[in-house]
C-alpha cells in the first residue's frame, strides 16, 4: 500500500511544513513546483511521471515551505519556527539545515567541527521546540557532499579541503543519532547523492535542468531539477520505512 493510500485510508488531513535551506525550495530546482518540498508535496508529472499521485497533496495534505535560501540553524529558530506557533500545527516536518553553518567554515577543519557541535545542539532545540507545537513526524536530512568525498571540486574557485569530507560525516553523524533519541525519520540524503557530485560532472554548473540527469547539483552546493526529486525521493522512502503515519 502507498504512504498516500494508507493516509487516506487513515483519514489523517492535515498541513506539511518544510523548515531549512536551500535544499528544499524551489529556486535552483527551476521555479515553482520543482524544488524537493514542492514535488513531496505535490509531484510534477511532466518530469517525473512514475511518481503521479506519490505525494502528499494526494493524501489531503496541505504545504507550508518556510526553508529560505542560505538558512542556518540559527535562522530556522529565530525566523521559521515562530511562524509555526498559530494554528493549525503541522503532522509533518522536513528540516534540511546545517550545510550553510558548515561551508562559513570552508577550509577551516577545526572551525567545522566547531560548527558541528553548535549545529548539534541548535537541532536539539529546534526538536524539543516542535514537540511543544505538535506531535507531529519529523524528518532530519543528512548533508551532502558535492565533491563526492574528494574534498575539492576544481571548477568551482575554491582551494581544496581535505579535512572537509570528515566534517561532513561528522555532522551527519550527530543528525543520526539525533533523530534516534527523539523519534524522528532520519532520510539519508548524503547516502543517495554519494556518486552524483563530481563523479558524475561539474557540480557547479549552473544549469537547473542538465541534460545528464546523473549529474544532481547546480552553483556547486544546489540541489538542481533532478537533486531535488532524489531529495523529495528519499524523504518518501524514509516515511514509508518508518511506517508514519501511525495506525489508528
Amino acid at each position: 500500500m502507498s504512504l498516500a493510500c494508507l493516509w487516506h485510508d487513515l483519514l489523517m488531513p492535515g498541513v506539511y511544513v518544510a523548515l531549512g535551506d536551500s535544499m528544499s525550495i524551489d529556486f535552483y530546482a527551476g521555479g515553482e513546483g520543482r524544488g524537493a518540498a514542492s514535488l513531496l508535496h505535490r509531484n510534477y508529472d511532466a518530469d517525473f511521471p512514475s511518481w503521479a499521485g506519490q505525494d502528499l497533496a494526494s493524501a489531503g495534505l496541505t504545504a507550508n515551505v518556510l526553508a529560505a535560501d542560505g538558512a542556518t540553524v540559527e535562522d530556522v529558530v529565530v525566523e521559521q519556527l515562530p511562524l509555526l506557533t498559530q494554528p493549525p500545527a503541522p503532522a509533518l516536518v522536513t528540516i534540511t539545515a546545517g550545510g550553510n553553518d558548515l561551508m562559513m567554515t570552508y577550509g577551516d577543519t577545526r572551525a567545522g567541527y566547531a560548527a558541528v557541535d553548535r549545529v548539534a545542539a541548535v537541532y536539539e532545540e529546534i526538536l524539543l521546540r516542535l514537540k511543544e507545537i505538535s506531535n507531529c513526524r519529523v524528518v532530519l536530512t543528512t548533508v551532502y557532499d558535492p565533491s563526492d568525498g574528494a574534498g575539492h571540486v576544481p571548477a568551482a574557485g575554491f582551494p581544496p579541503w581535505p579535512g572537509g569530507p570528515a566534517v561532513v560525516a561528522a555532522l551527519n553523524a550527530r543528525l543520526f543519532d539525533l533523530a534516534d533519541r527523539h523519534g524522528a525519520v532520519l532520510a539519508d540524503v548524503h547516502g543517495s547523492f554519494l556518486g552524483h557530485g563530481l563523479n558524475a560532472g561539474d557540480p557547479a554548473q549552473p544549469e537547473s535542468r542538465p541534460s545528464n540527469r546523473d549529474l544532481w547539483y547546480c552553483g556547486l552546493i544546489e540541489p538542481n531539477a533532478w537533486g531535488a526529486h532524489h531529495i523529495r525521493a528519499t524523504w518518501w522512502q524514509a516515511l514509508l520505512r518508518s511506517g508514519w503515519p501511525p495506525p489508528l
